[in-house]
């Protein structure tokens, strides 16, 4: 694993939650956590070759400053010994954030804010920070259960594969087990959107038994080589029938992490498009992240 851990600020109690994640994982990967603030001027334009945050005694610079000086005390106070570093950008927050993702291992940032990335998870910002950025996206919420598993949403697509990757590295590092939740139905429950893919093409008249031996052999298969490479992890899977959206946010109750793809097939093809996707980042009660295929 190289490159740090990225968290974006802004001075709201959301953003120190991240700090709080942010420092936890580059401390359980043994990496660098930068601290990243955006801002934009409010229609000005400072004079050439000044600095983009005014003078030293200006109201700009005062803000930033007490926002990044707060985020990097909440940081070493978090994990003694953490490296620590941090970056003042001008510029639009999603775009900052983008362009640190190309050499970051992850990007954390809370589920609500103010200013810079106050828009976060309020609008089209949010699917563009995991539709683009290059490295996988924590969004903090919620009340993790400290001694909980990472929980991983399986839809047994390629797609889906490097979020399985990130959960098994992610339970090996936090030294817990990893719960691995398939989820599936029929035409006859309701034509829901399973983990993953469509199984409501599924005659309701037909051998429900024999679909759900189905579905239990694609988790099974889903996970096989993940199990090679982390053997020292424990998992757990479960093989559920039911709607996506409230067996996502329940299970993610009990778990201090839920990983999900960024794109698969069915329910998770627009993962940070549609309401089952919205409905988890808004209610989930774990932090969630985000993980692309081929970033």
């Amino acid at each position: 694993m190289n490159g740090p851990v990225v968290v974006g600020v802004d001075g709201s109690p959301s953003a120190l939650e991240a700090v709080d994640a942010a420092a936890q994982e580059a401390q359980l990967r043994d990496a660098e956590l930068r601290v990243v603030h955006a801002f934009l001027w409010p229609g000005l334009h400072a004079p050439p070759g000044s600095s983009p945050l005014g003078p030293p005694t200006g109201a700009l610079y005062e803000t930033v400053e007490r926002i990044v000086v707060e985020a990097l005390e909440r940081a070493r106070s978090r994990a003694a010994g953490l490296h620590v570093s941090h970056a003042v950008i001008a510029g639009e927050a999603v775009a900052a954030l983008q362009a640190q993702s190309r050499t970051a291992q992850l990007i954390v940032v809370g589920h609500r804010g103010s200013g810079g990335f106050a828009e976060l998870l309020l609008g089209s910002t949010a699917v563009q920070l995991s539709a683009h950025s290059d490295c996988p996206v924590m969004i903090a919420r919620g009340r993790p259960a400290p001694t909980g598993p990472v929980l991983v949403a399986v839809d047994g697509s390629p797609q889906g594969q490097p979020a399985i990757a990130f959960a098994f590295l992610e339970a090996a590092l936090r030294g817990t087990e990893l719960v691995a939740l398939h989820a599936w139905s029929t035409r006859s429950d309701h034509g829901e959107h399973a983990l993953g893919r469509r199984v409501d093409m599924a005659d309701p008249g037909g051998d429900v038994d024999h679909l759900r031996q189905q579905e239990e052999r694609e988790l099974t298969e889903a996970l096989a080589n993940h199990r090679k490479q982390h053997p020292g992890v424990t998992v757990r899977p479960r093989l559920v029938r039911g709607r996506t959206r409230p067996v996502l946010i329940d299970a993610s109750a009990d778990a201090q992490l839920m990983v999900v793809g960024a794109r698969g097939h069915g329910g998770f093809a627009g993962l940070l498009l549609g309401s089952v996707s919205q409905a988890t980042l808004h209610h989930a009660h774990c932090p969630v992240t985000v993980v692309r295929a081929n970033p």
